[in-house]
């Protein structure tokens, strides 16, 4: 039996390997939406091709590189074809409408998640497949009566170094700078020399590389990679999106973490069991948008006539 102190350690743990997922995802709404003012509802599909790549790769090479050293193979594979889909995506379904109206993005958001859905699904003859890392699962670090496993920590790490490398890219980088400046005034960068439309893709790439990532992990935390696990993980992240602060970066990261935190909590209230994570998240976000419309790290933009 844990004591009180115990039970929130393993939770902490439980809800960060969550959140860092829903973190990872998040902030490729958060970057596109920041740069062009798009809901990009595609992107948790992102995620699960991610995982899908991931898993294929790591099968294809486990038998001569397996390991921690196969399934970081495995993961950079995911990450390149991840963000391949995602400059493809923005270039043939989201460019060409990029002065029309927002409801004709967001159907389009729609449409191509329709899309990737519906092909993986094909592709997947809908059964779901399963992910053998061969990686001891068991070792850990003990705590009392808590068990924290090396790859959970392992996991956290790599979603703490993605976070803190697209920060300095963001903060410290030429591109980044051109990123920020973009998300201010597209027509002003024009003037200044500036290829918009190439730092657009550039951030949709970067985006679905990061879902990739997210992928990847999810392969090992959960060993079950299915077609329609992209959506409520994307539903989740927009969510934690929402919650930081939409188009804020580090609101995506305290948004994603702290949706984690609150499911993993919420399910040890009295007479709630883990079926009511769901309802934690999706409450949080009606909560968010009545009380703070912005999020916790959003600003209030005007727009100009």
């Amino acid at each position: 039996m844990l004591s009180t102190w115990e039970l929130i350690l393993q939770q902490t743990v439980n809800g960060l390997i969550s959140g860092s997922f829903y973190a990872l995802v998040a902030l490729g709404y958060s970057m596109v939406y920041g740069i062009i003012k798009l809901l990009n509802f595609a992107h948790g599909d992102i995620y699960m091709t991610g995982a899908f790549v991931c898993l294929a790769v790591f099968g294809a090479i486990c038998g001569t590189l397996g390991g921690w050293m196969g399934l970081a193979v495995a993961i950079l594979v995911a990450m390149i074809i991840a963000a391949a889909l995602g400059w493809v995506v923005q270039r043939a379904a989201y460019r060409p409408l990029l002065g029309a109206p927002r409801l004709s993005l967001l159907i389009t958001a729609i449409g191509v998640s329709l899309v990737i859905y519906n092909a993986v699904m094909l592709i997947t003859k809908s059964r779901p497949q399963f992910f053998e890392s061969g990686l001891d699962a068991t070792a850990g670090i003990s705590l009392g009566n808590v068990k924290i496993a090396y790859l959970k920590l392992v996991l956290l790490a790599i979603a703490a170094v993605a976070m803190v490398a697209l920060t300095l890219f963001v903060n410290r980088t030429r591109m980044g700078r051109a990123m920020r400046a973009i998300s201010m005034d597209q027509d002003t960068c024009r003037l200044m020399g500036v290829n918009v439309n190439q730092i657009i893709g550039m951030t949709f790439m970067i985006g679905s590389a990061l879902a990739a990532v997210a992928g990847g992990m999810a392969c090992v935390q959960y060993s079950t990679v299915v077609y329609s696990m992209g959506y409520l993980v994307g539903i989740k992240a927009f969510t934690a999106a929402v919650l930081g602060g939409i188009g804020s970066i580090p609101g995506a990261m305290l948004g994603g973490l702290l949706l984690g935190l609150l499911e993993a909590y919420g399910t040890q209230v009295p007479f709630i069991g883990s079926q009511w994570k769901d309802v934690f998240a999706f409450g949080l976000l009606i909560l968010i948008l009545v009380v703070r419309p912005n999020g916790l790290l959003g600003k209030t933009q005007v727009e100009r006539m």
